[in-house]
């Protein structure tokens, strides 16, 4: 079989198995799981034959694949069914392939007693099928398509426990807040392909080579307002922490591999179009810089567990847009598939965690001994995983997040013309900064979750294997992928990603710094707070993963208060922050500041043009109904059927004629 036909078959067969899933789902049963996981599985082992086949692609000697079919003709720009496979496009493939497949068997395992296992299942296989899509397609259009599809996939998937208010409000978030950035994303794939005339990303790349981008700026400008919804970069990064309130293997499928990783990968797909304009370039490193530090804050301060890795996935999607604006996608896609392995990790660890301890709440966790010893894979597992996090060498995040800062410090330097200075000082001092906060809070996650004080944390055996398995799969690149710097070059642009010796001693020993620090605090913390628990645990740990957790969210605000203003003495971040805690666990007021910007004056004016619809519009139109349905009344009631009565009448109608010929004669006399 030749590589094209493999590589249709790679978005394809995930979009069979959720057609299939659907309409077999509720009558066969014995199929969901089969269908759920065969075709996932399938399409990553072809994925990963697409990926030896081109060898590296351009970066290894071996042309990119290309081929392409016109879909219609539309009297313009052709919009084509287009495949652009190169060598980052293909590891990116593998990556999505590998977290889906782990994400389809965790939850045949962690949703096991779920009613709607069924279109659960299809709906992520619809997601895988779309991301896939994204990553192989060489054209814009078609590339929308599966950039709308994820988006209408994660409003049902967050919203899977839709009986609670808090999934509910979260799915509507994350829809109506990427849509908001789509919108002007739109416009400018339109006015890039306006410029180029074409929407083939191959075409499209020529052009800008030749100088043929009459708008760069705009165009780029346009463009990363749809990347800053669908990778939470801010100022649109809101909807990520909110999207926690649905199940944790659909947060380890959007906030590693696929989602939030579709407007890096864009980016870095299209990366001339950017680099064509200094200015995008420096508004993308102050966005990214922003993100990262912003982020890794308000991580610092949060209760939720899953609420700490959402704020840790926008920082460090933070790092992926700092290395493309100082325009190095090599290290850029190299942090995107190291991230991708100890992130989904860490969700899926996380819920393994929530489904032991009946809760996500860290306060919780933190009065309850001995969970490390219930839960010995999850333990070991996001040990490895948080490591990675921290980037502490040898673990993979050291050298992903070295080759970005090395980037940046080689760009801030002026050893790089395709980006201003300017950008790579601003992503260089962002990013150690970032450095520093994310060990931080990565050793309070460590140290609140594993080394609690208290009552016995419950014990209700072994966790299913479908779901420890899985941790230790995702295990070994997490620990091992850094092992790879050597080889990725060939594969992306042939820039080294070996880290670099000023930016490795200056990253890893502020992440020293950051994790000592807070180990201080803690033991600080520790020998001073009163450990009585704060609250019940949430829920009954007895029953199904998928159900605990559901519950666990349902009741969290109600049993430990607001995590914003509770006091929890035994946490180290309240020690650390200082005042700012109580700002950063909040997300720095953001969702109150577009409540009153844009929410509360959109819901005023929804109100008043309801107003004058009902009250100003709709009164014209009952008024005019209801003069002709008077007149018809008072006609109606002249119709009496005596003939004495119509007599009269007449009667008196020629008289008053008569009387006024009369008048008007003797007036014309």
């Amino acid at each position: 079989m030749t590589t094209t036909a493999l590589a249709v078959l790679v978005p394809l067969l995930p979009f069979l198995g959720a057609a299939a899933g659907l309409l077999l789902g509720r009558r066969v049963p014995g199929l969901v799981r089969p269908l759920a996981v065969l075709p996932t599985l399938t399409a990553l082992v072809l994925a990963v034959l697409v990926a030896v086949r081109q060898g590296g692609g351009t970066g290894g000697g071996q042309a990119s694949l290309d081929a392409a079919t016109e879909l219609t003709p539309t009297g313009s720009v052709p919009i084509e069914l287009a495949l652009h496979i190169d060598g980052f496009a293909a590891l990116v493939a593998v990556l999505v392939g590998v977290v889906a497949s782990c994400v389809q068997i965790y939850s045949t395992g962690y949703l096991r007693e779920d009613p709607r296992y069924p279109s659960y299942a299809a709906l992520v296989s619809l997601f895988t099928s779309a991301m896939l899509l994204v990553v192989y397609s060489g054209d814009l259009m078609v590339l929308l398509v599966g950039w709308e599809v994820m988006g209408i996939c994660s409003y049902f998937l967050v919203g899977h426990y839709w009986e609670t208010p808090e999934a509910r409000a979260a799915s509507l978030k994350a829809f109506l807040v990427t849509k908001l950035g789509d919108v002007p994303f739109l416009i400018g794939l339109f006015a890039l392909a306006g410029d180029t005339g074409s929407f083939r990303i191959t075409t499209i790349l020529a052009k800008v080579a030749d100088g043929g981008l009459d708008h760069p700026t705009l165009i780029a400008l346009l463009l990363l307002a749809g990347v800053a919804g669908k990778s939470a970069q801010f100022p649109l990064h809101t909807w990520l922490p909110d999207a926690m309130a649905g199940p944790t293997p659909v947060s380890a499928l959007i906030h590693a591999a696929t989602m939030v990783a579709a407007g890096v990968y864009f980016v870095a797909r299209l990366l001339p179009v950017f680099a064509a304009s200094a200015a995008a370039l420096v508004v993308l490193a102050v966005m990214a810089a922003v993100t990262m530090t912003g982020s890794a804050l308000a991580a610092l301060a949060q209760d939720d567990i899953k609420r700490v890795l959402a704020y840790s996935t926008i920082g460090q999607l933070g790092y992926l847009t700092g290395a493309l604006a100082v325009g190095d996608r090599g290290a850029a896609v190299f942090h995107l598939l190291s991230h991708g392995a100890f992130k989904a990790l860490l969700f899926l660890a996380a819920g393994v965690i929530i489904h032991a301890a009946g809760t996500n709440s860290l306060a919780a966790m933190s009065r309850m001994k001995g969970l490390r010893d219930r839960v010995p894979d999850a333990f070991w597992t996001m040990t490895v995983a948080l490591l990675a996090l921290a980037a502490i060498p040898p673990f993979s995040g050291f050298f992903s997040k070295e080759a970005v800062l090395g980037a940046a410090e080689h760009t801030a330097t002026g050893h790089a013309e395709s980006a201003p200075a300017v950008a790579g000082w601003i992503v260089l001092v962002a990013g150690l900064l970032t450095a520093l906060l994310t060990a931080a809070y990565a050793t309070r996650l460590w140290l609140l979750v594993f080394n609690g004080r208290g009552a016995d944390a419950p014990d209700h055996g072994r966790q299913p294997v479908t779901m420890t398995a899985v941790l230790w799969v995702l295990a070994v690149p997490s620990l091992a992928f850094g092992l790879a710097v050597g080889v990725l070059p060939d594969w992306f642009d042939g820039h080294a990603l070996t880290p670099t010796l000023t930016t490795s001693v200056l990253g890893t020993g502020l992440a020293l710094v950051g994790a000592l620090v807070t180990y201080g605090a803690w033991r600080h913390t520790t020998a001073l707070a009163d450990r009585v628990p704060m609250g019940a645990v949430a829920a009954d740990t007895g029953t199904d993963a998928g159900l605990v957790e559901a519950e666990a969210i349902a009741t969290h605000a109600p049993a430990y208060g607001d995590v914003a203003s509770a006091p929890d003495p035994a946490d180290p971040s309240r020690l650390l922050l200082g005042p700012l805690h109580r700002h950063a666990a909040v997300g720095f007021h953001l969702d109150a500041l577009y409540a009153a910007l844009f929410v509360r004056p959109v819901r005023a004016a929804a109100t008043l043009v309801r107003f004058l619809d009902r009250e100003v519009v709709d009164t014209y139109v009952r008024g005019a109904g209801a003069v002709p349905r008077w007149l018809g009344a008072a006609v109606r009631r002249a119709q009496t059927g005596n003939v004495q009565t119509y007599l009269s009448a007449l009667l008196a109608g020629t008289v008053v004629l008569a009387v006024a010929a009369v008048l008007v004669a003797t007036a014309g006399a």
